[in-house]
């Protein structure tokens, strides 16, 4: 079956897309009997590109691999270059599935929240990797889905590629999950390895993370801890039913951790690690985060690295704890291409 795909954002998470679906091509069509077309494309810096037969996806890379612009797409027709805002591209595109891949705004969620509430409305599925409008807006935009008998899709929120919602739904269909536990930013993760196992102090591994490209020049989202609470959020309100909103969790980010605290942890046989943890318990959901001291003997203790993990506790198989990676070009454009799948297989 062939599913015609628009994307509003075309940075590293949709050129990541693009690539897989190119190379997996075949793979996918003999596999799952899925194809894709992509027939629309907008982008706040590289332009628009409304092709409805569908968009040579090997050519627009090329493109944009050498800084190049939509606009420069060889193969364009008249008018299928012309600038549009992705609230019209939406309108215009006879698209099925909007992969949403915009920058995150977690403080109201937009613009990202108006572009998926109007696709939805128009009739055509959701994908998105955006934290703004999963922590913000899931229950209103879940329903609004459900009403239109349309599926929104946010695995690439919270673990990148790395299964969570699928986890859950699918491999872990029956039980009930009570409370979930969780290393959920990368850069927080790498800096407090540097700090044991290298001996490093927290501003020396703070520059090398962001030397490595795994936090921003301001990386205040990653080590405050704000970027671990909004997906501490998401998983609240997701797996749990909640309403929580993130000015309600407690957050503490690891830039007041040091050396010695890091080293009189390791000398008593612990080890410290940024953790998000929330839990229902009577009806009410609760979430923090916080630095905290795992014993080594925890599964997320042993997590080091860039590398993110999970621990959910259910009534039937007991603790079940996930690792892999929570960021990258090509494990978020995967998350993506999952979802897609997904809406494929429904």
């Amino acid at each position: 079956m062939e599913h015609k795909i628009g994307l509003i954002g075309c940075g590293t998470v949709g050129q990541g897309l693009l690539g897989i679906l190119h190379d997996k091509k075949d793979h996918l069509r003999d596999r799952f009997g899925f194809e894709a077309r992509i027939v629309a494309i907008t982008d706040k810096i590289r332009g628009t590109l409304l092709v409805p037969e569908g968009i040579d996806i090997p050519a627009v890379l090329d493109l944009l691999g050498k800084g190049k612009n939509l606009s420069d797409y060889p193969k364009a027709a008249p008018g299928q270059t012309e600038p549009l805002d992705p609230l019209d591209m939406i309108e215009k595109t006879d698209a099925g599935i909007i992969a949403e891949l915009t920058y995150t705004d977690i403080t109201t969620g937009e613009p990202a929240a108006s572009y998926i509430k109007k696709a939805l409305r128009l009739g055509k599925h959701v994908v998105t990797s955006n934290k703004g409008p999963a922590a913000l807006h899931y229950k209103e935009i879940r329903e609004m889905a459900r009403q239109n008998g349309l599926q929104f899709r946010i695995e690439g929120t919270v673990m990148s590629g790395t299964p969570v919602f699928h986890l859950v739904e699918c491999g872990l269909a029956g039980n009930d999950v009570r409370e979930v536990k969780g290393i959920l930013n990368g850069t927080t993760n790498f800096i407090l390895t540097k700090m044991e196992t290298e001996g490093m102090d927290y501003g020396a591994a703070l520059a090398l993370a962001q030397k490595m490209g795994y936090a921003e020049a301001d990386p205040t989202a990653d080590v405050e801890g704000f970027d671990a609470l909004a997906k501490i959020v998401i998983l609240s309100n997701v797996l749990f039913g909640g309403t929580l909103k993130t000015s309600e969790v407690p957050c503490k980010g690891i830039s007041a951790i040091t050396k010695a605290d890091v080293e009189a942890a390791k000398a008593a046989g612990f080890r410290y690690k940024l953790i998000a943890h929330a839990k229902k318990e009577d009806g009410v959901v609760k979430a923090i985060v916080s630095p905290q001291k795992l014993p080594l003997s925890d599964p997320l203790a042993g997590v080091m690295g860039a590398h993110n993990a999970l621990t959910l506790e259910t009534d039937l198989m007991g603790k079940v704890t996930i690792q892999g990676a929570g960021a990258g070009k090509t494990e978020t454009g995967f998350s993506i291409l999952s979802d897609i799948l997904a809406i494929h297989r429904c």
